[in-house]
């Protein structure tokens, strides 16, 4: 019996069961351009909300943190003029602060971060705007939607481990296939998990389908 795939991101994708753990929903009416010369994307999902509140966010250029969020602003029509090879916290804040030091950021964000950027990049001398357009908040399970015993379960982001979790006890036969490091320290201390080679959903299932033939 073939051993079950569950993804946990919004997306179905072929070969694996749909889990999904969170929920989006607007918070802006309107986006403030009018102190900005630049935009902050860190996640696709703030790339579709922006473009469902004002769709003339594609007249700005554009910081895509994640091949994801480049590839959603690319796909509406809008243009990455720097896309970072590394992605997490401090090691982004220093290659914004060397390199747009002269711009005028905004960043398009959820109400909860992993990480302070404003913070950071104001300790490096840069003001970063911020506008939070979206939320999210954890979708809720019955107890009998559990996945499987020795189910191998894809994580796309710390808030779907905390979703998870609050969902359902972590059992020890799952194995955890995590799209990043900044994602797996969120896991169970006990948890027994991989990275995925390339922080793409895509390169998750493709881990995890080796995992489920290793089994054989």
């Amino acid at each position: 019996m073939p051993t079950a795939i569950y993804l946990l991101s919004p997306t179905p994708k072929e070969g694996t069961i749909s889990l999904p753990m969170i929920d989006f929903a607007i918070t802006a009416e309107s986006i403030d351009f009018s102190h900005s010369d630049t935009l902050m994307f860190t996640s696709k999902q703030a790339v579709v909300t922006a473009d469902k509140i004002d769709s003339s966010w594609k007249n700005y250029p554009c910081v895509a943190i994640g091949p994801a969020t480049k590839k959603q602003i690319e796909d509406l029509g809008g243009k990455v003029i720097y896309y970072p090879k590394s992605f997490y916290g401090e090691t982004l804040s220093h290659d914004i602060s060397q390199f747009f030091s002269d711009k005028k950021l905004l960043y398009l964000r959820p109400k909860e971060i992993s990480f302070d950027s404003k913070g950071f990049l104001e300790k490096e001398g840069i003001t970063l705007q911020e506008q939070i357009i979206y939320e999210t908040s954890c979708i809720q399970y019955l107890h009998k939607e559990k996945p499987l015993k020795n189910a191998i379960i894809i994580f796309t982001s710390p808030s779907t481990i905390h979703c998870f979790l609050k969902n359902f006890e972590w059992d020890e036969s799952y194995t955890a296939v995590v799209i990043g490091k900044a994602t797996k320290v969120h896991l169970p201390a006990d948890a027994a998990y991989v990275v995925a080679d390339a922080p793409l959903i895509s390169s998750c299932i493709e881990k995890a389908e080796e995992i489920e033939n290793s089994s054989f």
